[in-house]
């Protein structure tokens, strides 16, 4: 198992990146697919058509996100997601955490925090 930890700068605010992280619409807007998103921990969540699954486990609002990702078979160690919002003068620094990824999937699972989640928020709030 890996962990894996990134900043990324998002240019909106705090509260503004929150909701479009955690709402349904605001999700398929950005990630061009319906989205299964709730804010009530204990939720399951669905995005990327299925291709993104798992828990919601925390919510701060404005603040963090923490969720539990699903690689298939049920692992001993949960693959936790904790994302942090923090006010940053170009908008919002993102501080994202994924910890104990599966080996076999560590290179796309980073490539697809870059290249998808993160370039489409990026690209969304570019516009």
């Amino acid at each position: 198992m890996k962990d894996y930890k990134k900043y990324y700068q998002i240019p909106a605010p705090p509260e503004e990146l929150y909701i479009a992280l955690t709402n349904p619409a605001t999700i398929q807007l950005w990630t061009g697919e319906p989205a299964v998103m709730s804010t009530e921990a204990g939720t399951e969540f669905s995005l990327w058509d299925d291709s993104i699954v798992g828990k919601n486990l925390e919510f701060e609002e404005g603040k963090k996100i923490v969720q539990q990702w699903y690689f298939g078979e049920e692992e001993e160690t949960p693959s936790i997601v904790t994302i942090k919002l923090h006010p940053h003068p170009g908008g919002t620094s993102v501080e994202l955490r994924h910890t104990n990824i599966p080996e076999e999937v560590y290179d796309d699972i980073v490539e697809g925090w870059n290249d998808a989640y993160f370039a489409s928020l990026l690209e969304f709030y570019s516009e």
